[in-house]
């Protein structure tokens, strides 16, 4: 029973991993408050959904879900940069807007997926053994994304969007577009989030307009609990972290499920957590403040005693 539940936590931190470093591009890259993210995942799993059900070769649904998402991300990237609206308010328009689009896109609020073929069913059929598909296809699929993703942000291209998030003004001075880099940059990360949202929908065999709620405050607590995790500036190590984070952070949810938790409480328990991630830096530093006053308390005094 505990390995089963062990295994399905993993394939879902799997999964959310994705999103997870859909919300890492905007936040820690390009320093860019992106709320997107909650209509954007919705959107890869609505389009996946519905190019599924019409016949669609679930690999290609899969791949056209992320180029929504992309167009997503720079739909926010546009309004940001062109029409200068701010950031956040932005990201909160594009979401808003996604509501509607992905109602349109579905038809209905719900799409079912259990006797559709998917990119599991697919590779099913190929031979591999089906108690450790999921786990291995999710696997290969966040491996090969991550090491993508590491190769573009030490290109040439990602170092320029790297800059733009630790000093645009730099980054004007030798000529380069600011407005360029944040649009590629949402984008990309909104084609993760979708192309999240469309393995979500195949692994769980539903899609549905509501899923994307909430979903940048799992992104956020993957990447904090990530950090704390795995403390590093380099990108290669930090996306690995990112992918730790969010398997820990499905892990705890799993966990607060087993204590007797009712799934209406899972909020209260991912604001916890990422109150326990933020503060714990600041809870090390108090404790060896602490830590540090004592033994200085006991040195004086044992000096006092001597003398």
């Amino acid at each position: 029973m505990w390995l089963n539940i062990l295994q399905g936590t993993i394939e879902q931190g799997l999964i959310f991993s994705l999103l997870a470093l859909g919300v890492f591009l905007p936040f820690r890259i390009l320093d860019f408050p992106d709320l997107t993210v909650e209509g954007s995942f919705p959107l890869g799993a609505s389009v996946a959904a519905v190019l599924i059900i019409n016949g669609v070769n679930p690999f290609l649904a899969t791949f056209l879900a992320f180029g929504a998402g992309l167009l997503a991300g720079m739909l926010t990237g546009i309004i940001n940069t062109k029409l200068k609206i701010t950031g956040l308010l932005a990201g909160i328009l594009t979401m808003t807007s996604l509501y509607s689009i992905n109602l349109r896109i579905m038809g209905r609020s719900n799409i079912p997926l259990l006797r559709e073929t998917t990119i599991l069913t697919v590779i099913k059929e190929w031979g591999f053994p089906e108690q450790y598909l999921a786990l291995s296809v999710f696997v290969i699929i966040v491996l090969f994304i991550k090491f993508l993703l590491d190769y573009f942000l030490c290109s040439e291209v990602g170092m320029a969007i790297r800059a733009t998030g630790d000093s645009p003004v730099m980054i004007e001075s030798l000529g380069g577009n600011t407005d360029h880099m944040k649009i590629l940059g949402l984008g990309l990360a909104n084609g993760l989030v979708a192309l999240s949202g469309a393995l979500t929908c195949q692994y769980q065999g539903f899609a549905d307009v509501g899923m994307g709620i909430g979903m940048i405050v799992v992104g956020l607590a993957s990447v904090i609990i990530g950090e704390v995790v795995i403390r590093t500036s380099k990108i290669i190590y930090a996306t690995f972290g990112v992918i730790v984070g969010s398997i820990i952070y499905r892990l705890a949810i799993a966990i607060a499920l087993q204590l007797g938790f009712a799934p209406t409480d899972l909020k209260i328990v991912t604001a916890l957590l990422v109150i326990l991630a933020l503060g714990a830096p600041s809870l090390r530093r108090f404790m060896i403040q602490d830590e540090f006053a004592e033994r200085l308390m006991e040195r004086s005094t044992s000096d006092a005693q001597v003398k």
